[in-house]
């Protein structure tokens, strides 16, 4: 099998795929929807091929010199990155189908969503810093555009501001990049892990990747940009906030500071406690927050803070943890968002004070949401809770126990805000008896969503064995 094959058309089809969408939306709506799926599936189907020779350790590479090196490659980390968030992608695709039907700039909307996508597989092969940052800010592009989808001047606003937060953290990163690229003589993460396996990476330049990092992972001091995405359409804000968008953040730090630099104890012991003020403070928000949306924004912030810390104590149970939560928080979260879409949809209103018995008249909605709420919660046996364990246990095994402690608080926190939306939306009297179900296919997407975030943790073995394939291979080269 021609891997490096495989590989480029993971990249290429979906971003190169994305420039005719437009042209194809001008002559059928459903040839061109039918050719986003088909686009982001290929990368899905593309990465599913690819995972067998990761599995067993071997890294495919394809490189070509233009300049810098076109350098590519997939690992497991890469690979398993891959099929999370075009997994989720090609269902929130889908779901787009129905709820962007009766809006304008469908055609961009596509082309957006689409060539976000490809550039976040991109930015998870690259191998060069150089060709990564300009996946990265491709990525920004698209979800300024995406982001300000309704042209209204306040969304615009909000758009810009995302825009400008997480760009500025991008200049600040690649700062960070010139500096290690600079003193090692190469941007290929190979050479510069090999120049740093004896020599301690200076703490500026690990500063100045960090804030590129915290900027697009929407984590303390740069989350707020996130709350105020939740203008965008559903399908929108579930792209950003669970599958790919803040994620990348998150998927960077594993590439440099575990798989390629690994991170020393003060690099470990800064990010940990940044990600347990980010957990908190923003779940003190969701739980006084009225907008549906910019509570599920919220929490996805503090969430963030969990993957983070189980990918900043330097052992293995916490890299498998942090990717089983990247997987299990991405089904979950995506449920969460397209749920509340629904919602939005059908009620014409965010504000829970003003939401009530949901339940009577969108049954399948709200047993979604719930069945997603709970996987998010870390309640047994959904497969949040084993994701969540595993990034507690991390600093326990590391002996950081006040870190831990602070992440139990933030559990509970969890519970209390997820249960709070809960009630105010679904429970209670019906606030909106006219208010019905979404479409088939909208509604179908939500339930393989709950779906999938049960089935994650009743069948964890499957899971868990990729990530801590994934972790023992890591450190094993690290060592």
């Amino acid at each position: 099998m021609n891997y490096s094959a495989i590989l480029l058309a993971v990249i290429f089809v979906p971003t190169l795929g994305s420039l005719f969408l437009p042209l194809l939306g001008k002559a059928s709506e459903k040839l061109r929807n039918a050719a986003s799926l088909i686009f982001v599936a290929v990368a899905f189907a593309g990465s599913c091929l690819l995972w067998p020779a990761a599995r067993e350790g071997a890294a495919v590479f394809y490189g070509l010199p233009l300049g810098f090196n076109f350098s590519v490659g997939a690992d497991g980390l890469a690979v398993f990155m891959a099929l999370v968030s075009s997994l989720i992608s090609s269902l929130i695709v889908l779901y787009s189908f129905r709820y962007i039907s009766h809006y304008d700039n469908r055609n961009e909307y596509y082309f957006m969503v689409t060539l976000f996508l490809g550039s976040m597989m991109g930015l998870i092969f690259s191998r060069n810093l150089i060709l990564l940052y300009i996946f990265w800010e491709i990525t920004a592009i698209a979800s300024w555009r995406l982001i300000g989808f309704f042209r209204e001047p306040l969304y615009v606003l909000r758009a810009d501001k995302s825009f400008l937060v997480t760009g500025f953290g991008a200049l600040l990163m690649l700062l960070g990049f010139l500096m290690l690229g600079t003193e090692a003589g190469s941007f290929e993460l190979s050479d510069l892990s090999a120049h740093y396996a004896n020599t301690a990476v200076p703490h500026a330049a690990v500063l100045l990747i960090l804030a590129g990092i915290l900027s697009k992972s929407a984590t303390l001091p740069f989350h707020t940009w996130l709350p105020d995405a939740g203008v965008a359409p559903s399908p929108v804000t579930a792209l950003l906030h669970a599958a790919v968008l803040v994620k990348i953040g998150v998927y960077v730090y594993a590439r440099l500071f575990v798989a390629s630099l690994p991170a020393d104890i003060f690099t470990m012991d800064l990010v940990g406690w940044i990600a347990a003020a980010s957990a908190l403070v923003s779940a003190g928000a969701a739980l006084v927050d009225t907008d549906l949306k910019r509570i599920v924004a919220f929490s996805t912030i503090s969430q963030i803070g969990f993957i983070f810390l189980g990918l900043s104590q330097g052992n293995e149970i916490g890299l498998a943890g942090g990717l089983l939560y990247i997987l299990t928080h991405g089904l979950a979260k995506a449920g969460l968002f397209l749920g509340a879409g629904i919602v939005e949809q059908n009620t014409h209103t965010k504000d829970v004070t003003k939401l009530g018995g949901l339940y009577k008249t969108m049954p399948v909605t709200a047993v979604s949401f719930l069945l997603c709420s709970l996987s998010v919660m870390g309640i047994p046996p959904f497969g949040g809770f084993f994701g969540k364990y595993m990034v507690i246990a991390a600093p326990v095994q590391a002996g950081r126990w006040p870190l831990a402690l602070v992440f139990i608080a933030g559990a509970f926190l969890t519970i209390m805000y997820l249960f709070r939306v809960f009630r105010l939306v679904f429970l209670g009297e019906c606030s909106h008896p006219e208010a019905k179900e979404g479409s088939k296919s909208m509604v179908a997407v939500i339930a393989v969503l709950a779906g999938l975030s049960l089935i994650a943790g009743v069948w964890i073995s499957a899971p868990s064995g990729m990530v801590q394939s994934i972790a023992s291979s890591i450190f094993t080269q690290v060592k």
